[in-house]
């Protein structure tokens, strides 16, 4: 058995369980896999820590407070070295990243806004793009 988090094209958050990845794929592939909270059959696999089991003890377990911290620190970094290296082209994101796939506009990397069917249309055309990871709050501001 395996969990995936995941996420529908509006956003929402969800957990399910496969008998394997192979699992998820024939689902999803046959637009099975849907989310609870508004039925959207276009749903992908979010950045998970695997949950890994031994048959040794291990004379310490991963502290969930240090992970999810490790995983906000990364998820910070990320967003950064994007901010501070592509250029941001704002809602013109989609049109300026189909110019580039297309030869029309230099090669350069981009980040901005896409609406989700925006972003639906870019994959079915093979555009690459990806979400970038959202600002996580401030540490020192966390209860």
């Amino acid at each position: 058995m395996i969990r995936y988090a995941l996420q529908c094209d509006r956003d929402h958050g969800f957990e399910a369980w496969f008998g394997g990845s192979a699992d998820y794929d024939a689902q999803a592939a046959q637009g099975l896999v849907e989310c609870p909270v508004c039925g959207s059959h276009e749903v992908r696999k979010q950045i998970m820590a695997p949950a890994v089991s031994g048959t040794r003890k291990t004379a310490e377990s991963p502290d969930p407070a240090r992970m999810q911290g490790m995983m906000m620190q990364m998820a910070r970094e990320v967003r950064s070295h994007v901010e501070q290296n592509f250029d941001y082209v704002g809602d013109a994101f989609a049109r300026e990243a189909r110019d580039i796939h297309e030869g029309r506009s230099e090669r350069r990397e981009i980040y901005g806004e896409a609406t989700p069917g925006e972003v639906r249309k870019l994959r079915e055309d093979g555009v690459p793009c990806a979400p970038l990871p959202p600002a996580p709050p401030d540490p020192s501001r966390l209860n």
